[in-house]
């Protein structure tokens, strides 16, 4: 069965050795060559990594991010609930599976005792949030991802807004972005270009933009950004983020 792990996800800028952020030393080119191009953000939530797979040779399995990140034991039956939900939809070819064609859902296993943080997003339990879909070789586009989130019964991350870069940095890090799940500060989010694109070495483009990071970064914000906004940036950002 081909159950790729879910690839890195770049922060946008690169880091010093002490894991301080080094604003505008972008850590991929193909971000700063789209800095102010429109990118689909969604709310990054803070869990763990999961992977749900089936096919019709091998059946189900499960996974974290890589082979060896262990996945806790009382997320488990939730994702058995899922995988067996998977199962019927694929072989019953609901929407648009293929019975003989491997899916992959990606997603974040999140809760109780799940991350410092997982009690905000659910203090009595646990739950998954899908966020990417693996059909054959082929990620499947956003509106692609929200229909299997809808046949599966499953939630998907939310869309925060439709966005240059600058304005997802700016939301991120000055404004402040409140969680989709409560209220509390979200940890970031994860963009990816309106039009899907890959990298010359064959990396998807798709890169994260975490509140956290701005707490350590190595030298003043340069060229892309000039300290505290004013609150008609404010406004302005809010709104442009929202449209």
């Amino acid at each position: 069965m081909t159950f790729p792990e879910y690839h890195k996800i770049h922060s946008l800028y690169k880091r010093t050795e002490r894991g301080e952020l080094i604003v505008g030393e972008f850590a991929r080119p193909e971000f700063e060559y789209l800095y102010y191009n429109d990118w689909i953000c969604t709310e990054k939530v803070d869990g763990t990594n999961i992977r749900i797979g089936w096919d019709s040779v091998d059946g189900m399995r499960w996974g974290g991010r890589t082979v060896n990140a262990q996945i806790p034991s009382f997320l488990m039956e939730r994702l058995h609930a899922i995988g067996e939900q998977l199962r019927e939809t694929v072989q019953g070819g609901e929407g648009e599976f293929d019975p003989d064609c491997p899916v992959v859902l990606y997603g974040e296993g999140y809760g109780a005792k799940i991350q410092k943080g997982g009690g905000n997003y659910n203090p009595d339990g646990v739950d998954f949030v899908l966020f990417d879909v693996l059909v054959g070789d082929w990620l499947l586009q956003r509106d692609d991802v929200l229909e299997v989130g809808k046949l599966l019964g499953l939630d998907v991350v939310p869309e925060i807004g439709r966005c240059s870069l600058d304005d997802a940095e700016a939301l991120v890090r000055d404004v402040g972005l409140t969680s989709h799940w409560g209220d509390f500060e979200a940890e970031g989010v994860v963009c990816v270009p309106v039009v899907p694109l890959f990298a010359r070495d064959g990396h998807r483009v798709i890169t994260k933009i975490k509140h956290k990071d701005y707490e350590r970064i190595a030298e003043p914000l340069k060229p892309f950004g000039q300290g505290p906004i004013t609150d008609a940036e404010f406004d302005a950002i809010t709104m442009e983020v929202a449209a």
